[in-house]
């Protein structure tokens, strides 16, 4: 099987790039696991050195995989020791991921020659399908995720406050292996349920209200993302329609959802749903996204996605509707895209009331 970096070696050269450069931390992780690099070289021949400071350099020769350790040190220039690389192995097309303007202006004044190339989808051409062992650590990672929801299940009724359901869950998933949040956690009840993303606050939970819980466990780096929406007491019959018509808008995305489907079409499918009912105005954001290193990657499931969904994705289905001054409702949950169908990676019931 091949590496991570001999699959980029493949995409540079169909891309005429004789080097390129790592700037983004998360991308850097995911071809070295090591997210304390400054920057990742890979050269041509297949040599990459990842170079680091001092305060990480220990911490470098023992977690770093397919690339070799330089230190940085303090008196050093970390843009001269680039460029002198570039001289000496006379690289010519150098492909890049992202930099900031400032250290992009630099790299050119000192790397005369060079033709700097913005290769940023090379990268993602990668991230977006997961190799096993990612998959592995999601599955965790969604596993963790759906222990914090059964906390928030638990626990959740009128009188506790936002935060204390929020604190609550997250103690949960820590407990259990999680490495931290993936994202700020979202507890918002009543009227500020219809606000999508929400956070939570000070309020106190109360009888007859809509309360939209989004939670996302990170394990070993990698994320995940689940939301549920409760009633507390019996829900008003506007209450039970709008949850039945995004339960359902999901039902059919999902059931959509399967490699080489356009990822606009799982959106639209959901949409239409959501608007025959009378309610697409009020659905204000894409159906879904992709998950990994990152809570929001490529592929993107939206109206204007030009994304086709492919084995190995892994994305979120996460239709709403959001009434202000009323509240709102969303269902999410994290699926794996396969040959046929999706594996549904978070695992939490479906409920509208306690």
């Amino acid at each position: 099987m091949e590496t991570r970096i001999e699959r980029l070696l493949n995409l540079m050269e169909a891309r005429s790039l004789d080097g390129f450069l790592v700037a983004e931390t998360k991308n850097m992780l995911y071809f070295t696991g090591f997210s304390g690099g400054s920057m990742l070289l890979v050269l041509r021949d297949g040599e990459s050195i990842l170079f680091v400071y001092g305060v990480n350099y220990e911490a470098a020769k023992v977690e770093t995989r397919e690339a070799s350790v330089e230190l940085v040190k303090q008196e050093e220039s970390l843009i001269k020791k680039v460029t002198d690389r570039l001289k000496t192995r006379k690289i010519r097309n150098l492909g890049f991921d992202s930099l900031a303007a400032s250290t992009y202006l630099k790299l050119k004044e000192s790397s005369d020659g060079v033709a700097f190339k913005d290769a940023s989808d090379l990268v993602w051409t990668l991230r977006r399908v997961k190799d096993p062992s990612e998959i592995s650590l999601m599955k965790k990672a969604a596993e963790l995720t759906s222990r914090g929801m059964e906390k928030a299940a638990e626990i959740i009724e009128a009188g506790i406050s936002e935060r204390e359901v929020a604190a609550e869950i997250e103690y949960e998933m820590r407990k259990n292996g999680s490495d931290g949040v993936a994202f700020e956690t979202i507890v918002s009840s009543g009227s500020n349920s219809a606000f999508p993303h929400g956070g939570c606050g000070d309020r106190v939970i109360k009888k007859g209200d809509l309360v939209v819980i989004d939670i996302g466990a990170k394990y070993r780096d990698y994320s995940s993302d689940l939301t549920r929406t409760f009633i507390i007491g019996k829900p008003s019959s506007k209450q039970f329609e709008i949850y039945e018509t995004v339960r359902k808008a999901q039902e059919l995305a999902v059931k959509t959802a399967r490699a080489k489907v356009e990822a606009k079409e799982v959106d639209r499918v959901a949409r239409d749903y959501i608007s025959k009912a009378g309610y697409g105005e009020y659905f204000v954001h894409s159906l879904g996204h992709g998950v990994g290193l990152d809570v929001h990657e490529p592929p993107t499931l939206s109206p204007k996605s030009r994304d086709v969904l492919v084995e190995g994705n892994v994305v979120t289905i996460e239709p709403g509707i959001y009434i202000p001054g009323f509240g709102g409702v969303r269902i999410e949950d994290t699926v794996l895209i396969l040959k046929e169908g999706v594996e549904k990676l978070t695992e939490s019931p479906i409920q509208i009331y306690f």
